[in-house]
C-alpha cells in the first residue's frame, strides 16, 4: 500500500501538478494509511468515513495552478464549468467548497469526484483506488488551465478584462514554463511484437514527459500485418507495459473490447491511409486555440463539440468537431487523410506517421508551439519579455 500511495505522490510532483512534500494521500484497507502526517487527517478521515470510499488525494497547487485556479474559484463560485471535452464527458463542473469543513467537503463530493477549496487546494476522491482520485485531481488542473486562458481572450475580445483578471494573466504567463522538446525515438517501421509494443510504450512516455497530455488521457497505436496494436482505454501513457491491445482488422478476435475508446477512429485511419503510427495527445494550448471562435452570436454555441458547421483553422491545422469516442470517426479519419494532423475541438491534436512515432511526435510538439505563440499574438503579449515561449 505505501509503494502505490507513493507512486502517485510522485506522479503529481513530476507532472508539475503539486509542490514537493504537498499531496496528501489515503488508503483504506483495514485502517485509513497516509503517505505522510498533517493536521487535516482528521477531517479528511471525516470526509472517508462519510462518502464510503477507500482512497482519497488532497493537495495544494504548484504553479501556475494554484493562481489560476484561486482566481477561478472566486471568480465563478460556486461553481467552475470548463467547456473543453474531458470536463464535460467525465466531471460536467467543479464545485468550490469556500471553508475546509467535513461537511461541506462531503456534501460537495456526493455529487462530484472532486472539489476546489480556494487558497487550500483540491480534494479529489477514488471509490476504488488513488488511481481515480489522481485522474481527477489532474482534470481539473487541465481543464481549468485551459478554461483561464480561453476566458481571457473572449474578456480581451469583448472588452470585458478586469484588473483582477489582468493581474492574475500577466502572473500565470510569466509562471509557465518554457516548451519541452520531446526526444528522438527509435525508428521503424517495426515488424516483431515486442519492437512494437517497446515502440509504443516509449512514445507515450515522451509525450507525457514533454508535457504534451496528461498520463492517463491520450492514445496510441500502431499497425503491422494488420493488426492495429493500440493503448487500452483508461491506460496511463507513460506506463503502457501490459496495457497496449493487440486487434486484427478482420474482426476476428475479441480483444479490441479492452482498447482505447477511440480504436475506430485509429482503425479507419490506417485502412483508407498510408499511416501506420497514430498518436492522439491533448496539448494545453491547442485546446485553448480550437475553444477561441470569433462568432459571439453563433446559433450552434454549446453543440459546437458535435455540429460546427464553420470550417475552422489555428495555424494551418484543421479544427474538426466530434465526440469522444465513437464520435471521433466520423471526423478525424477524413481530416487525416488531408493532412496527417488535425486538432479536435475542446479535445486535442491527432497526428499521423508512416513508419514511426518519431514524426507524430515532432508535429504534436510543433502544432503546440505554434498554437502558444499564437494564442499570445491574440492576446497582445508582444514584449519578449513576456512572452513565454
Amino acid at each position: 500500500m505505501e509503494s502505490l500511495i507513493n507512486k502517485y505522490s510522485t506522479k503529481m510532483i513530476s507532472a508539475g501538478l503539486a509542490p514537493a512534500g504537498a499531496p496528501l494521500i489515503a488508503l483504506l484497507d483495514a485502517d485509513v494509511e497516509w503517505n505522510r502526517h498533517d493536521t487535516l487527517q482528521k477531517t479528511l478521515e471525516q470526509v472517508m468515513a462519510g462518502l464510503h470510499i477507500n482512497s482519497l488525494i488532497f493537495s495544494e497547487l504548484a504553479e501556475p495552478y494554484k493562481t489560476i485556479i484561486d482566481y477561478l474559484a472566486v471568480s465563478s463560485a460556486p461553481t467552475i464549468f470548463p467547456e473543453d471535452s474531458e470536463t464535460r464527458t467525465f466531471f460536467h463542473d467543479f464545485p468550490v467548497c469556500p471553508t475546509f469543513s467535513a461537511l461541506e467537503l462531503i456534501s460537495a463530493l456526493k455529487h462530484r469526484k472532486n472539489v476546489i477549496v480556494p487558497k487550500a487546494g483540491i480534494v479529489a476522491l477514488g471509490s476504488v483506488s488513488p488511481l481515480q482520485a489522481y485522474v481527477s485531481f489532474s482534470s481539473v488542473c487541465f481543464s481549468c488551465f485551459v478554461k483561464f486562458f480561453t476566458d481571457y481572450l473572449w474578456a480581451r475580445r469583448t472588452g470585458r478584462i478586469d484588473k483582477k483578471m489582468e493581474d492574475a494573466f500577466l502572473k500565470v504567463i510569466n509562471l509557465l514554463e518554457p516548451p519541452h522538446s520531446p526526444p528522438t525515438l527509435a525508428t521503424g517501421p517495426f515488424a516483431s511484437r515486442n519492437d512494437i509494443l517497446s515502440a509504443i510504450s516509449e512514445a507515450g512516455r515522451a509525450t507525457v514527459q514533454s508535457r504534451l497530455v496528461d498520463s492517463f488521457f491520450g492514445n496510441i497505436s500502431y499497425l503491422a500485418c494488420d493488426i492495429l496494436y493500440i493503448s487500452q482505454t483508461a491506460s496511463s501513457l507513460d506506463e503502457l507495459e501490459g496495457n497496449i491491445d493487440a486487434v486484427p482488422l478482420d474482426g476476428s478476435s475479441s480483444v479490441g473490447i479492452t482498447a482505447s475508446s477511440e480504436y475506430s477512429a485509429h482503425r479507419q485511419i490506417v485502412n483508407n491511409t498510408s499511416y501506420r503510427a497514430i498518436l492522439h495527445g491533448h496539448p494545453k494550448f491547442s485546446v485553448i486555440l480550437s475553444l477561441d471562435c470569433k462568432i459571439n452570436d453563433c446559433k450552434f454555441r454549446g453543440s459546437c463539440h458535435t455540429s460546427c458547421p464553420q470550417k475552422r483553422e489555428v495555424c494551418g491545422i484543421s479544427i474538426v468537431p466530434g465526440e469522444i469516442g465513437k464520435g471521433l470517426s466520423k471526423t478525424v479519419p477524413a481530416a487525416i487523410a488531408h493532412d496527417p494532423s488535425v486538432i479536435v475541438y475542446g479535445h486535442g491534436v491527432f497526428t499521423a506517421g508512416v513508419t514511426d512515432f518519431n514524426e507524430p511526435l515532432q508535429r504534436l510538439a510543433a502544432i503546440e508551439n505554434a498554437c502558444r505563440a499564437e494564442y499570445f499574438r491574440r492576446a497582445g503579449i508582444s514584449s519578449a519579455r513576456q512572452w513565454p515561449l
